[in-house]
C-alpha cells in the first residue's frame, strides 16, 4: 500500500511555470518511491522561511491539510536544513521528507554495480552528517512511514555517531577512488586504441538508454550489448560503454551516463563526478532531448549548467530532438548541429550517424593506392579498417580508393598515388 503524502513547495521566482513543473517533477518523483501525493500545497515568499520553510499561516493550513488527507509524510521542494526538519516535525507530528532525500533514495534503488552503490551511499553519509546535530529524539524516529530506506534513522549506531559516519566515509571513499583509478586505465588503454568516443547526456528519462540501444540494434552490435532501458526517472546510474561499428569499417565508443534533473543534490554530483568524467574525455557530445516535453529548453539550459560545473567545456555538441513522434513535429530532420528523430521508432539513426561521423571521423582522408600483390596484408588491413570506396586489380598489383585515418595514409605512403 501506497503512503499519503502532501507535497509543499515555495515560490520565490517570478517564474510560476517553472515552479508548477517543479512541483509536478516532485510528485513524479514520490512515486517513484512508493508515496502517492494526495494534495499539494504552495506559497509565493520573496525568501523560503528561515525556521519553518512556510509563512505561519501557510503552516497551520499544513497542519489542518494533514489531519483531512490523513497523510503520513510531508514531502518538500528544496533541501531543508537540519533546524528545519525539526522544526516542521515538532509542529506538525508528521515525517518530512525533502527533495534530496527522495532523489537519494531512488538513487539508491537504482544502483547495480558496486561503484554506484559506494557513490549513493557516500552522497547519503554526507547528506546525513550535518543532521545529526541536535534532536536525537527527532533522529530516532525518522525512517518510519514512508518507507525510505535511506532516511537518518535509528537503526544503526553508525547513523546516530558523527565519527564513526566520518570514518565510513573515508573508507568508502578509499574503496571508491579503487574503483575510479581502475576505470582511469581502462579510459587510458581506450585512448592508445585511438577510437574516438561518442557521449549521451542529458536530462533523466529523455530517452538517452534508448538511443543507445537504438544505435547498437541499428548496427547489429548484438541484443547482448543492449544498456537497460525504461519509462522511469534516472532508469540508468552506470555509464554503459559499448563498441559502434559502422559498415564504413570506421568505430566509436558510445556511453550513455547518468540523467540529469532539477535541484539535483550538490552530494550526488560530487559524489558521481568521477562517473562524470568520462563525458570530459569524449570527442562529442549528443545532448538528448525529450522534444515532446514542454519543458525542454529548461531541461537544454539545466544540462548545459551541469556539464560546465563539472568541467566540460570545448566538446562539439549534437543535440538530438528525441521523441519527435510524440512531439508531432516533422521527422527525420537536421538542422545544423540539431536533429529531430525517434529512437523508439528507429527514424533518424541513419541522419544522426551521418552527423557523428563528420565530427569524429573528420581526421579522415580519402586516398588511393596501389598496393603490390605480395602485399596482401595491407590490403587485409584496410579492408578492415578503412571505407573501401573502390578495389579493382592492375598488373602492378591491387588499386584501392579508400576512405582512411590520416596516420593509416601518413603509414603507407610509399603506396598512395593520389
Amino acid at each position: 500500500m501506497k503512503n499519503n503524502a502532501i507535497v509543499v513547495g515555495v515560490n520565490t521566482s517570478p517564474n510560476e511555470e517553472e515552479f508548477s513543473y517543479s512541483m509536478e517533477e516532485l510528485v513524479n518523483l514520490a512515486d517513484a518511491c512508493g508515496i502517492q501525493a494526495v494534495e499539494k500545497l504552495t506559497q509565493n515568499l520573496e525568501r523560503i522561511h528561515q525556521g519553518h520553510y512556510l509563512g505561519k499561516g501557510k503552516l497551520e493550513e499544513l497542519k489542518e491539510m494533514i489531519d483531512k488527507e490523513e497523510a503520513d509524510v510531508i514531502i518538500f521542494d528544496d533541501e531543508l536544513s537540519p533546524s528545519q526538519i525539526r522544526n516542521i516535525e515538532k509542529a506538525t507530528d508528521c515525517e518530512v521528507v525533502d527533495r534530496t532525500m527522495l532523489i537519494l533514495e531512488i538513487f539508491a534503488r537504482r544502483a547495480k554495480t558496486r561503484e554506484s552503490k559506494l557513490q549513493v551511499e557516500v552522497a547519503r553519509l554526507r547528506y546525513m552528517l550535518p543532521r545529526l546535530i541536535g534532536s536525537r529524539e527527532s533522529l530516532g524516529r525518522q525512517g518510519g512511514g514512508s518507507g525510505l530506506s535511506n532516511r537518518g534513522s535509528g537503526e544503526t549506531k553508525l547513523e546516530t555517531d558523527r565519527r564513526k559516519i566520518e570514518e565510513q566515509i573515508t573508507k568508502l571513499n578509499r574503496e571508491l577512488n579503487s574503483l575510479v583509478n581502475q576505470r582511469e586505465t581502462q579510459r587510458k588503454q581506450r585512448e592508445k586504441s585511438k577510437m574516438p568516443v561518442v557521449s549521451l547526456v542529458g536530462y533523466t528519462n529523455a530517452g538517452k538508454s534508448t538511443m543507445m540501444n537504438a544505435v547498437l540494434d541499428y548496427y547489429n552490435s548484438g541484443i547482448d550489448k543492449q544498456v537497460f532501458e525504461k519509462d522511469m526517472l534516472f532508469a540508468t546510474l552506470e555509464t554503459s560503454v559499448r563498441k559502434v561499428e559502422l559498415d564504413t569499417n570506421q568505430t566509436f565508443l558510445l556511453t550513455d551516463t547518468v540523467g540529469f534533473i532539477n535541484k539535483l543534490p550538490h552530494h550526488l554530483v560530487k559524489a558521481f563526478r568521477s562517473t562524470l568524467e568520462e563525458v570530459r574525455e569524449a570527442d562529442l557530445l549528443i545532448q538528448v532531448l525529450d522534444v515532446s516535453n514542454p519543458h525542454h529548453a529548461e531541461h537544454q539550459k539545466l544540462t548545459n549548467k551541469i556539464l560546465n560545473d563539472i568541467g566540460v567545456d570545448g566538446i562539439p555538441v549534437i543535440y538530438a530532438y528525441n521523441k519527435a513522434d510524440a512531439a508531432l513535429v516533422e521527422y527525420p530532420l537536421v538542422e545544423d548541429n540539431r536533429i529531430y528523430l525517434s529512437a523508439k521508432n528507429r527514424e533518424g539513426l541513419k541522419e544522426l550517424t551521418e552527423m557523428i561521423k563528420e565530427v569524429v571521423f573528420k581526421s579522415y582522408i580519402t586516398c588511393e593506392l596501389l598496393i603490390p600483390y605480395t602485399e596482401g596484408k595491407i590490403v587485409a588491413y584496410f579492408n578492415e579498417h578503412a571505407n573501401i570506396l573502390e578495389e579493382s586489380y592492375d598488373e602492378e598489383g591491387t588499386r584501392l580508393v579508400v576512405e582512411c585515418k590520416l596516420a593509416d595514409a601518413n603509414k603507407y605512403e610509399k603506396y598512395v598515388i593520389k
